[in-house]
């Protein structure tokens, strides 16, 4: 499992032009599963989501956590983590969970999330959303276990 966790001032996601989800501040994630993730992974990965330091304290300094600053999550569920180019320019993404195993596993993160207390925004599961997002710093941090 992977997530890529980008620190940002406003996301917007829209799905066919109509808004779907929004975060005043907080965190972009972009997750990807892999075939053979278990629950195992996504509660790891989310506790690590939550309790990520990377929000500025009074002095300046990366020591804070979303929760810690009051923000929020937009978690995207996003395949394409799993893309393999090392063959060829075309990506391959076999490596990727099926769909019907990874729609169930997407939804178990959201919940291990919510489960700190932070509140949590959705993409919607294969569709093809068009996210707009004002990266804060930029802070971009890749989570893999």
């Amino acid at each position: 499992m992977r997530a890529v966790v980008q620190r940002v001032q406003k996301t917007t996601l829209k799905v066919d032009g109509e808004l779907i989800s929004e975060i005043p501040f907080g965190l972009t994630v972009f997750l990807g599963i892999k075939s053979g993730d278990t629950e195992k992974e996504a509660e790891y990965l989310m506790k690590k989501v939550a309790n990520l330091r990377i929000f500025e304290d009074e002095n300046g300094k990366m020591n804070l956590s979303v929760k810690d600053v009051g923000g929020e999550v937009l978690l995207v569920s996003q395949f394409t983590l799993y893309g393999d180019a090392s063959h060829g320019n075309r990506p391959s993404f076999t490596m990727a969970e099926r769909p019907e195993k990874a729609e169930p596993l997407y939804e178990y993160a959201v919940a291990a999330l919510k489960a700190y207390d932070i509140p949590v925004k959705k993409g919607v599961f294969g569709a093809d959303m068009k996210i707009e997002q004002y990266n804060d710093g930029p802070v971009t941090i890749l989570l893999e276990i």
